[in-house]
């Protein structure tokens, strides 16, 4: 009996994915593809990025960007919705058009479908937390909620679930506050 090896694709790999629309990641060496997300996705998303602005706005400790590219190594690069990082990381992690390198905080908004919630739920969780991003936040649009996970010695282990008028807050965002419920106002 013999067995079948698969190749493992590479970051170069994946900068030849076709410009179709669809979303490319790499994850250990194996592509991965989404659609594009759906309108109740993206205003979860705008929701989310509004109230990070307005805190950035009074505090300007870092930068919050929506869908960057971030590369982990060469078998690990993957597209998060949202991604914050401190000012005093930026020269080390952000260069050109991708970063390289854990953000401080990642938030990922778990689009429909079983796979898609088994890639942000475990591989990505685990992805992550090998690479040291230090907060990880699951939004789950049909449960309105968010779960926040902070590194750990075990990796990204869950820290709090936050949903309807809980005030989230964060330890990568000293003094941040938000009601869940305004993140998934539609």
């Amino acid at each position: 009996m013999t067995t079948q090896i698969q190749p493992v694709l590479t970051v170069a790999d994946l900068d030849c994915t076709p410009d179709d629309g669809n979303k490319y990641e790499l994850i250990e060496g194996e592509i991965y593809m989404s659609r594009a997300p759906g309108l109740t996705h993206q205003i979860t998303l705008q929701n989310f990025q509004m109230a990070l602005g307005s805190y950035l706005t009074n505090n300007p400790i870092g930068i919050v960007v929506p869908g960057p590219g971030v590369i982990f190594d060469d078998f690990n690069g993957v597209i998060p919705d949202i991604v914050f990082f401190r000012n005093e990381r930026r020269a080390e992690i952000a260069s050109g058009e991708r970063m390289n390198g854990a953000p401080d905080l990642v938030i990922e908004i778990i689009s429909p479908g079983t796979e898609n919630e088994r890639r942000d739920r475990v591989l990505k969780r685990r992805l992550y937390g090998r690479f040291g991003v230090k907060e990880y936040w699951l939004v789950d649009l049909a449960g309105m909620t968010v779960e926040v996970c902070r590194l750990g010695e075990e990796g990204l282990e869950l820290a709090a679930v936050f949903a309807g008028e809980d005030e989230m807050t964060s330890s990568v965002l000293p003094g941040f506050s938000v009601r869940v419920s305004d993140l998934f106002r539609l």
